[in-house]
């Protein structure tokens, strides 16, 4: 699995013009499912999520994570995270998970983040959304299940 999280004031998810997910102070996450992902992939994902210190102190150091600043979470399915644009022109998607597969792991991971006692909003997989964000820094880290990364 791989995460892009962006440290945000706010963000939203729109599908049809519509708002479907929105927080205020927190991460956004952009979550990605690749075949042969499973349960532990997401525990590492999320536990990880919910406890990096990516948030400042009172003096000015990062040393809190969304938990202890009583932030949110947006997380939107993507799976182009898992896109391979190493040859010719158009990424390649064989390295995501098929759509099911995905969808459950992905429903996993927010499932584990409210077990770790934070508010979560998401997107509707498989939607066209609008994703609106402000980041905040910007500070915007890459995370990866695969520990060889």
């Amino acid at each position: 699995m791989r995460a892009v999280l962006q440290r945000v004031s706010e963000a939203r998810v729109r599908v049809d013009n519509e708002i479907v997910g929105e927080i205020g102070p927190g991460l956004l996450v952009l979550l990605g499912v690749g075949r042969g992902d499973d349960e532990r992939d997401v525990a590492y994902l999320a536990d990880k999520t919910a406890g990096l210190r990516i948030f400042e102190d009172d003096g000015g150091k990062m040393n809190l994570s969304v938990s202890d600043i009583g932030g949110a979470v947006l997380a939107v399915s993507q799976f182009t995270l898992f896109g391979d644009c190493r040859k010719g022109r158009r990424p390649g998607f064989s390295a995501a998970a098929p759509p099911d597969e995905a969808n459950r792991l992905y429903q996993l991971f927010v499932d584990r983040l409210r077990q770790l006692g934070l508010p979560v909003a998401t997107g509707i997989f498989q939607a066209d959304m609008k994703v609106e964000l402000v980041n905040d820094g910007p500070v915007t880290m890459l995370l990866d299940s695969n520990r060889e990364f």
